[in-house]
């Protein structure tokens, strides 16, 4: 008995606590590429089309910062607060980010494929088509956000926490999935690879409300005895 409680366990996600040290004003302009920030207060600018590619910011806070179309291709955010931060088509491809918390964000279209999360915190705020195609994603909680459309294509999904928050159009295509929770999902519609969700876990009701798009991946029909 004690080896199927253990089985029924959902090994718990390693979360994010961010304690930033106290920050120094942003006074270096426009971003640089490759630039080194470490200990920085970034507080409500507009960083709208500027060009961070490689960038890496340590025991850093954003909070209201504008990433329309910023290019941060394989930045590294390491030990960070992103607070309010907004933006649509902010480039974020194989960008890593550990010991992360993201609060409150408003951001559209976000391409973040290929990138790395491990130790990452998703709170509030609402994401409209994130590409996180071929992301790895390890010890990750999104919590009480909106998550429209995101594409999770041929990621990998180990220890991810899905709480109190709004999935709409989900796309698992090729995902990989170990030990990912969708039990507390407030609103889960999933789109595309609803067979790819081995190694995920989900409560009663939800499998029957996903009782039908499991019977149209397996090529089911379902029909009453009457034919309706």
């Amino acid at each position: 008995m004690a080896r199927d409680a253990k089985k029924n366990q959902v090994p718990a996600v390693r979360r994010a606590e961010v304690r930033l040290p106290e920050l120094l004003p942003f006074e270096g302009g426009e971003l640089e590429s490759e630039g080194d920030y470490d200990g920085l207060e970034l507080r409500d600018l507009d960083f709208a089309g500027q060009e961070g590619r490689g960038a890496r910011f340590m025991d850093c806070g954003l909070y209201g910062v504008g990433l329309d179309e910023t290019r941060l291709g394989r930045a590294r955010f390491m030990d960070c607060v992103l607070e309010q931060v907004r933006g649509v088509g902010t480039q974020l491809a194989e960008a890593s980010l550990r010991d992360v918390e993201v609060v409150d964000a408003r951001l559209g279209g976000t391409q973040l494929h290929g990138s790395g999360w491990e130790r990452v915190v998703v709170r509030g705020g609402k994401i409209d088509f994130m590409n996180l195609r071929k992301a790895r994603l390890t010890d990750v909680v999104f919590e009480g956000c909106v998550l429209v459309e995101p594409d999770f294509g041929d990621a990998r999904l180990t220890r991810v926490e899905f709480r109190d928050c709004v999935l709409k159009g989900a796309d698992f295509t090729g995902v990989t999935m170990n030990d990912v929770d969708l039990r507390t999902v407030a609103q889960l519609e999933i789109a595309r690879g609803v067979e790819r969700l081995r190694g995920a876990v989900v409560s009663p009701t939800q499998l029957l409300d996903l009782a039908p798009v499991f019977a149209a991946a397996m090529g089911v029909r379902v029909l009453s005895p009457s034919g309706d």
